[in-house]
């Protein structure tokens, strides 16, 4: 069976999306065991990297399960969920929105010499309605959730870095990983999302034999090396890593 999904899994890190590339971090994030098998027993292994479009050089830690034909990639803090780009870019739209008095006016300053008016509002709308619903999504939760209201210094990054990735998978995107309700891969995949990059270029993978393959119950333990470097996946603990690992397919 060929896989065609992944599982997105937050990576809590004190990194900024400079920091973080500048340092190819995504080489030291590590999944401490199969999601699907946590008694362990599969061939849970290391599975390359992805690009993401933007920031430029940015590239995302994978991992396979071959058992259960799945995918798992760790997802920085700083980057928006099934959006292009940072969480603060999508907040800093959703300031603009404000800021210029009209959806329209903001939608030209920021993308009119891209894109048609029409098309820039689309743009703009979905940002914005994003970022509401994201909020409407932590106000009901049955947890008391401080949060304000006003999209200044960084409002869903600190968010997205304060709450546990079992909340995250409960909140819409960008800020959490729940996927829509009327895509049709929510309807066929429950929380998954196409894998590969956000892109139209095919991402090659390497053969089995340039992949470091650990079982899911014989991974030794981590030593942390980067501050940004350790996050609890739902249900599974992630780390950063000093093992050796396969170059970037």
């Amino acid at each position: 069976m060929r896989w065609r999904v992944a599982v997105q899994i937050p990576l809590h890190t004190q990194s900024s999306a400079e920091a973080y590339i500048a340092g190819s971090e995504w080489r030291d994030a590590c999944l401490l065991g199969c999601p699907l098998h946590p008694a362990g027993g599969c061939s849970f292994a290391r599975h390359g990297s992805y690009p993401r479009v933007t920031p430029q050089g940015l590239r995302i830690a994978r991992w396979y399960c071959p058992q259960g034909h799945q995918t798992f990639s760790l997802v920085p803090d700083f980057l928006a969920s099934r959006f292009p780009g940072l969480l603060t870019s999508i907040e800093a739209a959703a300031v603009a929105a404000k800021e210029f008095g009209t959806q329209e006016r903001a939608a030209d300053a920021l993308r009119g010499v891209e894109v048609t008016l029409p098309s820039a509002m689309r743009w703009l709308r979905r940002r914005v309605r994003a970022v509401q619903m994201a909020f409407e999504a932590v106000w009901g939760l049955e947890q008391h959730i401080p949060v304000s209201a006003n999209l200044t210094n960084d409002v869903l990054l600190n968010l997205r870095r304060s709450l546990t990735p079992q909340l995250l998978c409960k909140l819409p995107p960008p800020l959490g990983f729940l996927p829509s309700h009327g895509s049709a891969r929510s309807r066929a995949g429950g929380s998954q999302h196409d894998m590969g990059p956000d892109s139209e270029q095919d991402i090659g993978y390497g053969a089995s034999a340039n992949v470091r393959c650990q079982l899911c119950n014989a991974i030794s333990p981590i030593l942390h090396r980067r501050r940004s470097g350790t996050c609890c996946g739902p249900g599974m603990q992630t780390a950063a890593c000093n093992a050796a690992v396969p170059a970037c397919t």
